[in-house]
């Protein structure tokens, strides 16, 4: 069952950033910011610095992944936008999907 949806629009995640909280650790950063919807939508941001374009997507299918998988843990109601860092780029699914359950309960919205 899907529960949420993408955060696709530049001022969608213009709005998060500027309203949301955000808290970071060793390889993400997460913005959240409470929605109207019932659904919550996620859009995920990682930089060129963090390396080319396969690793940059590696990442991306990385969080999007563990993000997907722990999903019913996290409350609805919510725009995330997840950024990753640099320290991210050789890391493995399991220490990306640690370090977005440790953000969630950080945001208080990881059940």
């Amino acid at each position: 069952m899907k529960f949420s949806e993408s955060l696709k629009k530049n001022k969608d995640f213009q709005t998060v950033y500027r309203q949301g909280k955000s808290y970071a650790n060793k390889y993400l950063v997460m913005y959240i910011l409470k929605s109207e919807t019932g659904k919550n939508r996620v859009g995920i941001s990682v930089s060129k610095k963090v390396g080319n374009s396969v690793i940059r997507h590696h990442i991306t299918r990385l969080i999007r992944e563990s993000y997907r998988l722990s999903e019913e843990h996290f409350q609805s109601g919510y725009d995330i936008v997840i950024i990753a860092r640099v320290s991210a780029k050789e890391r493995t699914y399991q220490e990306i999907l640690s370090a977005l359950i440790h953000l969630g309960k950080l945001h208080e919205i990881y059940v």
